[in-house]
């Protein structure tokens, strides 16, 4: 009896371990690269290795992303004891600028027909291309010959061509999925996850026979706490949450007691706090953002003439420029969105102004101002003070011609504090 249950332990142990070394574990990589993709890498390669996965698919579909969570997610590749396979799918996918690392970094690199790779070349701050004159043309060469360094370390421990890997850094090369297989950046091309897994079938990986057909493909899905980071990762939503959580606060100063802007701003703004821990910022643009919304404040309590809306505006524009260390623009704050955000804080600010402007030149509507050239009648004689009454009330009157009798019509030339300067009416 003892041994037939020591035979059962051991089929059961025997059967876990075969169900767990035929566990495919799935990741759709379908998003930028920020920390909050490269967190769900890692968790997934973490995962793999608990369970002792058989082999980790990561489909990848990338603009591009920031070079050091790039970094440490090829760290993580190259480190892992699970055989990592990256596939760029599907059709009309893209492995740009930081997928072209990942993609290389992995033990078998495979692309769906319609997909293209590379790319790769860093982005100055206003998009341009790091080869012109400018004065930050140096900062961006030392960047893309540090990117072309890693490049080329990836490609020769993973035995890719190391001549495209420089270039597609310095030369920003991108190549289709066939010209990838020929070129020998890729190992083959799979229609989608089915055919890739029958490709990969009998393939070696790290010194290891891969056995994908009949696997359990488990997918690693982001959690909720990924999700909401996920969304806070695009600096266009933080910039724009965090615009908005100011104003809402500078709404609900001017107006106490209302509660909406403070509700609204207030979740605006932790919510673009939260955001601008995940994502690299720059401290000045912050400031600058903050100084700008300022001056234009302070502009419609000041008789400036608009000078320091002005100083409001290009301070606004040089922090939203600034405020994020992600010099590609296609995965950093968008010029469209700093356009849009700088024009209607703008707009708005001047909206307010000629508002001031017009009421300033209002004639008045209240106090002695508005008696001036209104007519009245003398009801005590002007000798040359007396009374008059007008508009339903009584008032102190002096004459500027002498002597008024009682009944004469009067105009109101002026006042001196509670006195009405009038005079007589002439037809």
């Amino acid at each position: 009896m003892r041994i037939l249950r020591l035979c059962s332990v051991f089929v059961l142990i025997l059967g876990m371990t075969v169900v767990a070394q035929s566990t495919i574990l799935r990741l759709e990589l379908d998003t930028s690269i920020n920390p909050v993709s490269k967190d769900l890498v890692l968790r997934t390669i973490r995962e793999a290795e608990a369970v002792h996965a058989h082999l980790i698919i990561i489909e990848l579909n990338t603009p591009g992303g920031l070079d050091q969570s790039t970094r440490d997610i090829v760290t993580a590749q190259l480190e892992s004891n699970v055989p990592i396979v990256v596939f760029v799918s599907p059709s009309g996918a893209r492995a740009a600028s930081a997928g072209t690392f990942i993609t290389m970094a992995a033990d078998v690199a495979a692309m769906a027909p319609g997909t293209n790779i590379g790319a790769a070349h860093p982005v100055s701050l206003l998009g341009g291309d790091t080869g012109e004159a400018s004065s930050e043309s140096t900062s961006m060469d030392k960047a893309a010959n540090d990117s072309a360094a890693f490049a080329r370390s990836i490609a020769e421990q993973r035995g890719r061509n190391v001549d495209w890997a420089e270039a597609a850094v310095l030369e920003s090369s991108s190549l289709s999925a066939s010209e990838a297989l020929e070129a020998g950046v890729i190992d083959l091309i799979a229609e989608d996850l089915p055919d890739l897994l029958r490709a990969l079938d009998g393939r070696e990986a790290r010194d290891t026979i891969l056995s994908t057909l009949g696997a359990t493909v488990r997918t690693i899905r982001p959690n909720w706490r990924e999700r909401l980071l996920g969304l806070l990762a695009d600096p266009n939503l933080v910039y724009v949450l965090f615009i908005l959580g100011l104003y809402g606060l500078i709404f609900e100063f001017f107006h106490p007691g209302v509660g909406f802007g403070l509700a609204a701003g207030g979740v605006c703004l932790i919510l673009a706090l939260f955001g601008l821990q995940i994502l690299p910022v720059n401290v000045t643009g912050i400031v600058l953002i903050l100084f700008g919304v300022g001056l234009m404040i302070l502009d419609a309590f000041t008789p400036t003439d608009g000078i320091l809306t002005l100083g409001g505006v290009v301070s606004l524009l040089i922090g939203s420029l600034t405020l994020f260390n992600i010099p590609d623009r296609s995965v950093g704050l968008s010029l469209g969105t700093i356009s849009v955000v700088v024009g209607l804080s703008a707009a708005f600010s001047v909206f307010i102004l000629s508002k001031g402007l017009m009421i300033q030149r209002k004639a008045p509507a209240t106090g002695l101002q508005t008696l001036v050239g209104a007519i009245g009648i003398v009801r005590q004689a002007l000798q040359p003070d007396g009374i008059i009454f007008i508009r339903g009330e009584y008032w102190n009157a002096h004459s500027v011609e002498g002597t008024l009798q009682e009944g004469e019509q009067v105009q109101v030339q002026g006042f001196n504090k509670h006195t009405l300067i009038v005079g007589r009416v002439h037809e």
